[in-house]
């Protein structure tokens, strides 16, 4: 992040320094994500890594080794509560079922901001996340779009049950809804993981011998109907969500049609800037509901930046990015 520090007069940085800085510098932020096969996780850890550093504050990344493990991300929970971190930056592997671990949170008085996944339950410093319903809205319009409002569509989910799968199917199915043309031939899971997709796409392939357009609930799973395509030499349009490096790559290739965003790398920065700036007595913005951008090759440029060398957002361009 950039500091526009250089009209403020020596003696008020000084006196700012002294009063916030030098009383709270050194934080151990922990940040809680749900897995390390989806790259949009890895994309929401060094945001927060990126946010830590500027701030001069540390991270402790707690990560389940068996992607998106209920009973590893409570006990996980366990161990950090011994250790009471300064705060910890909160993904719950499912909505509903980690919320006796945020309670466990709350009770040992760890402030904790939710982001990606709004949990069920708990209490929370903040929410930063997306509008799930309208990246599965915005991303199939376009797919629809490019196919001409009409074609036979496959629906690839993620997690059965999980509050981002289902908003972002439902916003699949509305604009199928919007077009008569078009039509669902199955919906299956994939769990959002890329093998799994690949195995779905290779046995809806068997059963339905035209497909014109697949509608992955992230960009693994995109990844993998796309390598089940090549693998059965047909063709499809396909889109995916997040905006990974990896769909990027698959953009500009002509691989991958689209990808809707929701700026993992922006949650994690905010999620551990919100954190931080509490532990500051810093005013904090309580929501934040990033909105979605529908990744394509017309604008994928300013996507295609590693993560390292992104920068995270002011505080200031924060509450404009949708904050409450």
């Amino acid at each position: 992040m950039k500091h526009k520090l250089g009209y403020l007069a020596l003696p008020l940085l000084m006196a700012a320094a002294f009063t916030t800085q030098a009383r709270a510098d050194g934080e151990t932020i922990a940040v809680f994500t749900k897995n390390q096969t989806n790259p949009f996780f890895q994309t929401v850890r060094v945001g927060a890594d990126n946010m830590a550093k500027v701030l001069n504050a540390k991270t402790l990344q707690y990560i389940p080794t068996k992607p998106d493990s209920i009973p590893e991300q409570l006990s996980q929970i366990e161990d950090v509560v011994v250790k009471k971190p300064s705060a910890i930056v909160f993904t719950p592997v499912d909505y509903k079922a980690m919320v006796p671990g945020v309670e466990k949170i709350n009770e040992a008085k760890i402030p904790v901001v939710n982001i990606t996944d709004r949990s069920a339950g708990g209490k929370f410093l903040s929410f930063i996340g997306a509008d799930d319903y309208s990246l599965g809205l915005e991303t199939a319009r376009f797919l629809l779009k490019t196919l001409g409002d009409k074609g036979n569509i496959v629906i690839i989910e993620g997690v059965k049950g999980s509050l981002t799968n289902v908003d972002r199917v439902r916003g699949f199915n509305d604009a199928l809804k919007e077009n008569a043309g078009a039509k669902l031939l199955a919906s299956q899971p994939g769990n959002y993981q890329r093998l799994q997709a690949l195995q779905v796409m290779e046995n809806l392939m068997q059963s339905n011998a035209q497909i014109d357009g697949v509608l992955a609930a992230n960009d693994a799973m995109a990844v993998g109907a796309i390598e089940a395509l090549d693998g059965a030499n047909r063709k499809a349009q396909v889109i995916g969500i997040n905006g990974t490096k990896e769909a990027i790559d698959a953009i500009k290739s002509g691989k991958l049609l689209a990808s809707g965003d929701y700026n993992g790398f922006a949650q994690g920065c905010l999620g551990t800037m919100m954190a931080i700036r509490s532990l500051r007595g810093q005013p904090v913005i309580s929501e934040i509901v990033l909105k979605p951008t529908v990744i394509t090759k017309d604008n994928y440029q300013p996507f295609d930046v590693p993560l390292e060398q992104r920068i995270c957002p002011t505080f200031e361009e924060a509450g404009k990015l949708g904050g409450k």
